[in-house]
């Protein structure tokens, strides 16, 4: 099995959502700025609870704000 990526849209998002701050979006979903910062960068993966309440914030799938693929050794 390879490793695995998981991208995903919050930037584009936030700023289709009237520009939202990470600030914002942090506070709408539970979590610090700074966690929305790493995900964005792709630095963290977020929890599949915390996957589902950012996609509830844009009133999307969570395959619509995250894609998941695996790359070959």
């Amino acid at each position: 099995m390879g490793k695995a990526e998981i991208t995903n849209n919050i930037r584009k998002l936030r700023f289709n959502r009237d520009e939202m701050t990470q600030q914002a979006l942090a506070d709408k979903v539970g979590v610090t700025r700074q966690t929305i910062v790493a995900i964005e960068k792709g630095n963290y993966s977020p929890s599949l609870e915390l996957a589902f309440r950012i996609a509830r914030v844009f009133g999307a799938t969570v395959e619509e704000v995250f894609s998941f693929e695996e790359k070959d050794s």
